[in-house]
């Protein structure tokens, strides 16, 4: 693994990986500002395995993948899903599944259905998969069907805590988000419920740049190993997340 490390990543002896530190538990900062979560832990037993130092900085999440292709980033792990349009701007190593979720306040006072939110308030995440979903699923059906669509193709915000905190404030009737996001959020406020269950179940995966193949083998195989040994499963385990493992890892495995 470590005889495919890229010579400029040998030279200065670390990775330089991009993450949107509002994402908990994926990643998020601690009471001392350190950006920790499972994506850190995997990181940098990642790293470690090509033999080099993991250094996590946080960015917005909708411009993460653009400072990968142009080096500012060497790597970025933030929890995306592994779809066939990203794979066209950057390879994508599988490590990890999790979908999309819905959430509303406790005890659902709009009496919403997580199928049907046409003309409802939601809020998002910018970048993420779950806007595209609104702009090109559910609110074309919406209007397919002679609904109002959800208001301006959803809210939109940088931070994922922004999301989790216009719903709680009463700014949107709904919010969706990455499951293991909304199912932090449900746990840590006390005052969101999950509406409805999980939907569009992918792989999520490590962001490299496009065409550096050896990097992208390597990564590849220090997950795998990461898998094969134990230490991947350790990891998900110390934050409740077994049942978003996988088996086997991939480079540019989507399917949709």
């Amino acid at each position: 693994m470590a005889a495919l490390v890229p010579a400029h990543l040998k030279a200065k002896g670390k990775v330089v990986i991009a993450t949107d530190a509002s994402y908990a538990p994926m990643e998020f900062k601690d009471a001392q500002g350190r950006i920790v979560g499972v994506d850190v832990d995997l990181g940098e037993a990642v790293a470690d395995r090509l033999g080099l130092d993991a250094e996590f900085k946080d960015a917005k999440f909708d411009g993460i993948i653009g400072r990968v292709q142009a080096g500012k980033y060497d790597l970025a792990m933030s929890d995306f899903a592994a779809t066939q349009e990203r794979q066209k701007a950057v390879d994508m190593v599988t490590y990890f599944t999790s979908g999309s979720a819905v959430a509303v306040r406790s005890g659902n006072p709009d009496r919403l259905d997580a199928a049907l939110l046409c003309g409802v308030r939601v809020a998002v995440q910018a970048g993420s998969i779950q806007a595209e979903d609104v702009k090109n699923t559910r609110n074309p059906k919406c209007r397919a069907e002679g609904k109002p669509p959800i208001p301006g193709d959803g809210d939109k915000f940088d931070l994922q805590t922004q999301v989790a905190a216009a719903l709680l404030a009463g700014r949107v009737s709904a919010m969706i988000a990455d499951n293991v996001a909304v199912n932090y959020a449900v746990k840590a406020s006390g005052q969101i419920e999950q509406l409805g269950g999980s939907y569009n179940v992918s792989p999520s995966a490590i962001v490299i740049p496009k065409g550096d193949g050896k990097l992208a083998q390597a990564v590849q195989r220090a997950v795998q190993a990461l898998i094969d040994d134990g230490t991947y499963g350790r990891i998900l385990d110390k934050w409740d997340l077994e049942s978003n493992a996988v088996t086997t890892s991939v480079v540019n495995g989507a399917t949709s």
